[in-house]
């Protein structure tokens, strides 16, 4: 990690992910969760203020350290328990069938190897727990696409690893067989950067 990733990007996606465009995509999503809860990609701690009031404990990882000193001021504000470790989606320490809901916003753009991180929330969720997502990826529009394809190599430079034209459905369908997704623009956002894809997969 240098010292964009850690110093620079935190804030700089803090300031982003902070639009207030978003939030109801965060509340919506979140209000799915119950029982043992784990979240991915933490990041800033952001959605400590939207999980339900029914929820007294997560555990939270995040492979970018230096997200840490943002997210620490929101835990130790927040009412939630939280358990924070610093840890890489793509190969989880859980025990297997550990959780009732795994979390993930705007995530899944930024892991190396995307589908290992799918096997592995699909592993640690007890049968019949629920994996919920909000996430930004492909446009369906051809043309948005070009766009994607061609900003996608500078994005993953600025954006630590992140990609615009990640089909996010194709992508949980390959480890999920039960899975809802509704994939739309917000009004006034960019699609090239904010096709998102929110919803819900079940583990048979």
């Amino acid at each position: 990690m240098g010292l964009y990733s850690n110093l620079v990007l935190p804030r700089l996606l803090d300031w982003a992910m902070s639009d207030e465009k978003l939030t109801p995509y965060r509340q919506a999503v979140l209000a799915e969760v119950s029982g043992d809860i784990l979240e991915i990609g933490f990041g800033t701690g952001l959605n400590l203020a939207y999980y339900p009031r029914h929820v007294d404990k997560i555990i939270t990882i995040d492979a970018n350290p230096g997200m840490n000193a943002l997210a620490q001021k929101r835990i130790a504000a927040s009412e939630l328990t939280v358990e924070h470790r610093v840890l890489n989606g793509e190969n989880l320490p859980m025990a297997d069938n550990s959780f009732d809901s795994v979390v993930s916003t705007w995530t899944l753009c930024s892991i190396a190897k995307v589908d290992n991180a799918l096997s592995e929330i699909y592993r640690v969720l007890r049968p019949g727990g629920k994996f919920v997502f909000v996430e930004h990826g492909l446009n369906e529009d051809p043309k948005v696409q070009v766009w994607q394809n061609r900003l996608t190599p500078i994005q993953k430079v600025i954006g630590d690893g992140c990609h615009l034209n990640r089909n996010i459905q194709e992508l949980v369908q390959r480890h999920f067989n039960q899975v809802t997704v509704e994939r739309f623009v917000p009004e006034g956002l960019p699609a090239v950067s904010t096709t998102l894809y929110k919803g819900v997969a079940l583990k048979s």
